[in-house]
């Protein structure tokens, strides 16, 4: 279990994120520099208990590293965040 929470450092809520739950069933995360789209998948669906379809990753000018990951239609990301307090 220590593995995934080092992948997975926080959820982002902005309003792009906020947008990208309700119309594209993703969720966007900062995560750890070092860690591949494999290693975030697992981490996510281990942590969650949901099914993970697809990550994409992005370094921003801050130096920072975040997912989109995008939920299988029978696990909704609102449902997630809502869990997790940020909605």
């Amino acid at each position: 279990m220590s593995d995934s929470y080092k992948t997975i450092l926080n959820p982002l809520t902005t309003e792009k994120a906020v947008r990208l739950m309700e119309t594209e069933n993703k969720l966007l995360f900062r995560v750890a520099k070092n860690s591949k789209k494999t290693e975030i998948k697992k981490a996510i669906e281990e942590l969650f208990k949901v099914k993970v379809l697809k990550v994409t990753t992005l370094h921003t000018p801050k130096g920072e590293k975040r997912a989109y990951v995008r939920l299988s239609p029978e696990n909704q990301a609102i449902d997630v965040a809502t869990e997790l307090g940020l909605m």
